[in-house]
């Protein structure tokens, strides 16, 4: 008897594969459009292998950050800004400088639930952290200043921070030396030393504050490898679940408010006090997230002490939804990814000229 040939038309193997060719090209409009619905769903993946959605949601830290027209950096401007940032003159006890609560050494903030500012007065909210502040929308946890500028004149002028009159502040700078400094970062003006240049060089200063290459920023970039398994897995949570609606971007928030429901019926009542509008009670700026595993307590209240907590926190009051232990970890890993490389910065030589004037701490 002839055995038939494998490729005989008559064969068991050839009718299976003939059903089996049958069925794939029956089912490939299915197919094709499961994987169109996978893709809509998970998100494309770019030439780099990075999830497309992430790519639109996020950028990395820019190396610079880019000053206004008014107030161009300079070296001299900086390096000016440098030292007021220290100068504790600016304070009225003479105890008090920026540094006292946006610690650059720590990750720009003091790491205290509230600040502590002029004989010991406590303030109303936990202290912002200055590194890159210069990405932010508006400064102020209730976004009452546009810019860095304006920001700097907050603290100095505030009764429960340094406690100065722009006059006090500018005549104490006259008569420590500081008018050379001055000449030299503002040459353009008649009498440089003001309080309106007080606060750009301060700004200058605080806009080389800048924290890039996180793990984050190099995945961002295409290194595929820069998140581990678990920082992945709180990524596609952090995207996947509406964290990233509000916290995207180059900080990863910092450019909108947003009502804050874990802290209504309390004593501070966020942007409504700047508007007047009823509407904006309890509305804060949304909390950029670089660096955010060392800007410890959280929330404008410094009410959450670990990122555990604070996950947690927002998972039941912003999203209504209740992470599971596995998920707690994998957010804060990911979360752990956006810690980036902090600049040097050397305690600055101050002036210290002995004045004819009346003698001031």
């Amino acid at each position: 008897m002839r055995t038939q040939s494998p490729t005989s038309s008559t064969s068991p193997q050839w009718r299976y594969g003939r059903f089996a060719l049958i069925v794939l090209f029956a089912a490939a409009p299915f197919l094709l459009f499961g994987a169109m619905l996978s893709g809509c769903t998970s998100g494309e993946e770019a030439d780099d292998g990075i999830n497309e959605q992430v790519q639109r949601l996020f950028e990395p830290i820019p190396a610079e950050a880019e000053a206004p027209e008014d107030n161009p950096m300079t070296e001299a401007r900086v390096d000016l800004g440098h030292k007021l940032f220290f100068e504790q003159k600016l304070s009225r006890s003479g105890n008090i400088s920026c540094n006292t609560c946006h610690v650059v050494g720590a990750a720009g903030v003091d790491n205290r639930r509230v600040a502590i500012g002029e004989q010991g007065r406590e303030g109303p909210r936990t202290s912002p952290t200055v590194y890159n502040a210069a990405f932010l929308g508006m400064q102020f946890w209730d976004g009452r200043a546009a810019t860095l500028e304006e920001q700097a004149k907050g603290p100095i002028q505030a009764h429960v921070e340094m406690d100065l009159t722009p006059e006090e502040a500018v005549s104490r700078l006259r008569d420590t030396g500081y008018l050379p400094f001055f000449e030299e970062a503002f040459p353009e003006d008649d009498d440089p030393l003001n309080f309106d240049n007080v606060a750009r060089a301060i700004a200058s200063f605080e806009r080389t504050l800048i924290t890039p290459g996180s793990p984050f920023d190099r995945y961002l970039e295409g290194e595929r490898d820069a998140l581990n398994a678990t920082q992945l897995a709180g990524l596609e949570l952090f995207t996947d679940t509406g964290c990233a609606s509000c916290h995207n971007g180059v900080l990863l928030g910092g450019q909108g408010f947003a009502r804050f429901s874990h802290v209504e019926g309390g004593d501070d009542r966020g942007r409504a006090e700047v508007t007047g509008d009823a509407g904006d009670e309890y509305v804060f700026r949304i909390a950029p997230l670089r660096n955010v595993e060392r800007t410890y307590p959280y929330f404008h209240d410094g009410s959450a002490e670990t990122l555990e907590e604070a996950v947690s926190i927002m998972g039941e009051s912003q999203l209504g939804r209740t992470f599971n232990d596995e998920e707690v970890e994998q957010m804060v890993a990911f979360l752990e990814s956006l810690t980036g490389e902090f600049p040097m910065v050397p305690y600055p030589q101050l002036p210290r000229q002995r004045s004819a004037a009346v003698d001031r701490p």
